[in-house]
């Protein structure tokens, strides 16, 4: 996981490098806990008061078994983000990450107005922006990607989001962000997701100072 602040030299990000602002990012390998984490996270967060909006994913299953993963806004809006199977609208490209056929139009819509409308324009003071996860699957979207490059250069933004383990090739905005100096990022395992949480709000909490 990572926590990244916007427009200062040191921050707190929560990054998942395992699985998956100012910034804050997470990483964790998959199966370890991550959204669960950053969901207690920013309910903490809103308890105390802080502004708090983004999104994460969640997997779908149909009779016990993974057909995909949708995109869940904090405000409750929900869309697939991708699908087992599934085919890409006639004419667009097909976006694969193994089995998962991505619907980049559905997660367009739901993930770029929450990163545009980021920060204390929206409300006085800073803001927490949760980006549940940076990784392949939401990276063939080229406006995503720069509007994640933007709201970790908002002022006033602390972003909480989670990215994948480094294995393979490297993810280019993985690895940018992952070598911010404003970023500070949180190894996520299932040993330590329970001892996280106080970390991590503590560390968002104290990025508004």
């Amino acid at each position: 996981m990572v926590l990244s602040h916007g427009g200062r030299d040191v921050l707190c990000r929560l990054w998942k490098p395992l699985s998956r602002q100012r910034r804050w990012r997470g990483a964790e390998d998959g199966g370890v806990g991550k959204t669960t984490l950053i969901q207690k996270a920013s309910e903490v967060l809103q308890s105390s008061g802080m502004p708090v909006d983004g999104f994460y994913t969640q997997e779908v299953r149909q009779g016990g078994r993974r057909i995909g993963f949708d995109v869940v806004t904090l405000s409750g809006a929900r869309g697939p983000l991708s699908r087992v199977g599934s085919q890409p609208p006639p004419g667009k490209p097909e976006c694969r990450v193994g089995q998962y056929v991505v619907d980049l139009a559905s997660f367009e819509q739901l993930a770029l107005p929450v990163l545009r409308n980021a920060g204390p324009s929206r409300s006085p003071g800073h803001s927490v922006c949760i980006i549940d996860e940076i990784g392949k699957m939401e990276l063939f979207s080229q406006p995503f990607i720069q509007a994640v490059r933007q709201t970790l250069s908002t002022p006033g933004t602390v972003v909480l989001g989670t990215i994948p383990v480094p294995k393979g090739k490297p993810l280019a905005l993985v690895e940018e962000i992952r070598n911010r100096h404003d970023v500070k990022v949180f190894s996520v395992t299932k040993e330590n997701r329970n001892n996280l949480l106080p970390e991590i709000v503590t560390c968002v909490q104290n990025s508004r100072t």
